[in-house]
């Protein structure tokens, strides 16, 4: 584990992202967890603004001994990362800098340089979690919310992510603030289905533009917004306009049914549920995607 406060990623998006190359670094001895991965990209994050500033000061040709270091520790990070184009135009920015012959060059590499390096480091902000990363949504539906994917493995995490695009089972998206609750719907339906579960439904539009549930399961009751509001946003989502829905709920009465109805949503739960009961619901409205 990392003994630093670090900020969680989208790991799906890290792998999409060409100069990072995520996977290679999975491959190293020895083998990164995901909270280290995390650490590393964080303590980079930190670095960059001062690498920036130092490669401006490279273009300008006022560089000092802080500016060389900078670089130099850029260098070692992102030898961790395998970004090795980052780290080739680097060594080529010092060895022409430490020729005075050569400033002109290091300051044309240098401004080359800061361009891509600062639309990576835009890339690599973007690519932070606001959905509290494998804790509140597992990744691609990796596997089970008892497991502590900030433990395991990156090459681990990553095999299991790759594993679950290719179940071909439908997608059921299970939004609730109780951890039993989602360990629950998951050990229940897991067989059957991929199911993704998200404990803080504020982060329901980033999980969805990644995400394309055939199902949604809504608790009724949570703090920071309830699954009547979750609604329009589903909806909001072309590809969900006819989703279906279900909401879980400890309160089956009337007056809720009749509005989780006229939201839109095929049918309720009431909590606690047995697991036939949960498996019959699921399969009579689940309609899944060709």
């Amino acid at each position: 584990m990392v003994n630093m406060s670090y900020e969680s990623f989208d790991l799906p998006v890290l792998l999409k992202m060409d100069s990072l190359h995520t996977r290679r670094c999975a491959e190293k001895k020895p083998a990164l967890t995901v909270d280290e991965y995390y650490g590393k990209l964080t303590a980079f994050l930190q670095l960059a603004p001062d690498v920036s500033r130092a490669l401006v000061n490279f273009e300008k040709r006022e560089a000092d001994r802080d500016d060389r270091r900078c670089l130099d520790q850029m260098i070692d990070v992102l030898e961790e990362f395998a970004c090795e184009a980052f780290v080739l135009e680097s060594h080529a920015i010092l060895s022409a800098y430490e020729n005075e012959g050569n400033w002109r060059l290091a300051a044309t590499r240098a401004r080359q340089m800061k361009e891509d390096f600062d639309v990576f480091c835009k890339q690599l902000t973007d690519a932070k979690s606001r959905t509290n990363g494998v804790e509140a949504v597992l990744p691609d539906g990796a596997g089970d919310p008892n497991v502590d994917y900030g433990s395991m493995t990156l090459q681990e995490t990553i095999k299991r992510m790759d594993e679950a695009k290719t179940t071909g089972k439908p997608v059921i998206l299970a939004v609730d603030d109780s951890p039993a609750i989602l360990q629950s719907v998951w050990a229940i339906l897991n067989d059957t289905y991929q199911v993704l579960v998200l404990a803080k439904p504020t982060g329901i539009e980033d999980v969805l533009r990644k995400q394309k549930p055939d199902l949604f399961l809504l608790d009724y009751l949570m703090p920071e917004i309830n699954g009547f509001e979750l609604v329009p946003i589903i909806r909001g989502f072309e590809e969900h306009a006819e989703t279906p829905i279900i909401f879980l709920t400890s309160d089956g009465s009337v007056d809720n049914v009749t509005s989780a109805l006229a939201l839109g949503a095929l049918d309720f739960i009431v909590k606690p549920f047995l697991p036939d009961i949960l498996r019959e619901k699921i399969a009579k409205h689940i309609v899944v995607k060709s």
